[in-house]
């Protein structure tokens, strides 16, 4: 139900007009609304948005590179439809991963993989996406543990022709974690792994909550159907 609303939603926004700014303030302020009740801080969702700055800066140039109409803006031509194409980037962008922030962080990874469970997703999406999550901490730590073995040795990088060693260890750990993978996969079979992992009881979904997400994707539509309307 979680990632189906999520999913409405974000598709809501994209199909949203640029022009229609208001539209975006309303998104905004559901997205703001669900995050209080969920309750998550500035802080916390702040530091997860920062992910996107490498993007906002490519659109901080469509202004500069743009064509057509221009205006000047502190002595310098900007082109209008570059304006809008920038605005069009930071709004949907911003509010679609403030969409993913909130399902992430009132999920846990299990019920997200039941849930994509749940809506057909194929098995092995799922299975590869869930030895992905459980494993990412042990390569991560073998990752710090050679860079701090590399240390040890007086490997101190600070020019990029000094990157070799890291290259390396980049192809050490590619053929690490494929054997180890091997050897997962191998257990797991021996064990009488067929490809899905067994299904687990899953509560059922209250009546309350499938409302409050039909009340969501309803508002969201309607808003993208109005900004279409008087466009």
């Amino acid at each position: 139900m979680k990632i189906a609303a999520a999913f409405g939603l974000v598709l809501a926004i994209v199909a949203t007009p640029r022009e229609a700014i208001w539209a975006f303030a309303v998104y905004a302020t559901l997205i703001i609304a669900v995050g209080i009740a969920a309750g998550l801080t500035p802080g916390f969702v702040g530091r997860r948005l920062l992910v996107e700055v490498p993007f906002l800066f490519v659109a901080l140039f469509l202004p500069l590179l743009g064509g057509g109409t221009t205006v000047s803006v502190a002595g310098i031509d900007l082109s209008v439809a570059g304006l809008w194409d920038a605005w069009n980037i930071l709004a949907k962008a911003t509010l679609g991963l403030g969409v993913a922030i909130l399902l992430g962080a009132t999920t846990q990874v299990t019920q997200l993989l039941a849930g994509l469970d749940g809506l057909r997703i194929p098995t092995v999406v799922t299975a590869i996406s869930g030895f992905m999550v459980r494993y990412i901490d042990v390569i991560a730590d073998d990752w710090s543990r050679m860079r701090v073995a590399m240390a040890s040795r007086g490997h101190d990088p600070r020019w990029i022709t000094q990157i070799g060693p890291y290259a390396r260890m980049l192809g050490v750990m590619f053929v690490r974690t494929y054997e180890r993978g091997e050897r997962v996969y191998l257990a797991m079979t021996a064990r009488g792994y067929t490809g899905s992992m067994p299904a687990s009881l899953q509560p059922s979904t209250p009546a309350t909550q499938w409302a409050g997400a039909a009340a969501i994707l309803v508002l969201a539509w309607s808003v993208a159907a109005t900004a279409w309307g008087i466009r």
